[in-house]
């Protein structure tokens, strides 16, 4: 049977923006409870990452958890580069997996397998992803886009358009192959054709994605309950949704 995968990247040496510090090289603990949560549920997670030693792969690697190595290339944001990372890992397996998530690594948790949930078997052509209880319309969101803005011919038509739906949060975003890497190529192009000379403080990162999913996946979207828990709500305890983003 083709396997589904859960992916994540953890680059470190890198000013965090979102953190605002740079990440400890070799700290297994930022990537702990993702690893332990994926492995409890019995799925294949990997984790891509240009500063675990040898020795802390071969502790905590096991039937479930693999450590890929990556070069990281500074001409992109590590929340940015992180899809390319992907889209070159998944170019080997076409028509070798079923389905594939994504997910921020040090603040996201599995509670239960996604791909086995009636949601996710019922909707292959779903493209199934994190959101946050605030409207596209924000001010975080509004300055987040400004270099995309003066980008992309459409941008603040598409800012009109959807000002007052949900905000989609790329921490956690999957489906089944198909659908997922045809997104993944897509988000690769955005960010290689219009993104690469970003010099504002913002990454780029959920304008881009909610960009493309709005534009060109909206009437495909599957967000909220049971994909992800309330953002920032520390909903630890909670299984009903299949993962848990703060």
């Amino acid at each position: 049977m083709k396997p589904h995968l859960v992916l994540a990247c953890h680059i470190t040496g890198v000013y965090d923006v979102n953190r605002n510090m740079t990440l400890a090289d070799d700290s297994y603990e930022l990537v702990r409870a993702w690893a332990e949560s994926v492995a409890e549920a019995k799925l294949k997670g990997i984790i891509f990452h240009n500063s675990f030693s040898e020795e802390t792969c071969a502790r905590y690697q096991n039937a479930y958890i693999s450590f890929v190595r990556i070069t990281y290339n500074p001409a992109f944001n590590p929340n940015v580069y992180r899809y390319f990372v992907y889209r070159d890992f998944l170019a080997q397996y076409k028509g070798a997996i079923q389905g594939v998530f994504v997910t921020d690594v040090s603040d996201v948790t599995l509670a239960q397998n996604p791909f086995i949930h009636p949601l996710f078997t019922a909707n292959p052509g779903a493209l199934f992803c994190g959101d946050e209880p605030k409207t596209l319309h924000n001010d975080w969101m509004l300055a987040h886009a400004e270099h995309l803005r003066g980008q992309i011919s459409d941008y603040s038509a598409y800012e009109a358009r959807f000002a007052s739906e949900s905000l989609l949060n790329c921490g956690v975003f999957g489906g089944a192959f198909p659908v997922f890497y045809d997104f993944l190529q897509q988000l690769c192009a955005l960010h290689s054709t219009y993104n690469h000379s970003n010099t504002t403080a913002y990454t780029g990162d959920m304008g881009a994605f909610n960009y493309l999913a709005r534009t060109r996946f909206n009437a495909q979207l599957q967000h909220g309950v049971p994909v992800n828990t309330i953002f920032k709500a520390y909903e630890h305890e909670r299984m009903d949704c299949w993962f848990r983003h703060k």
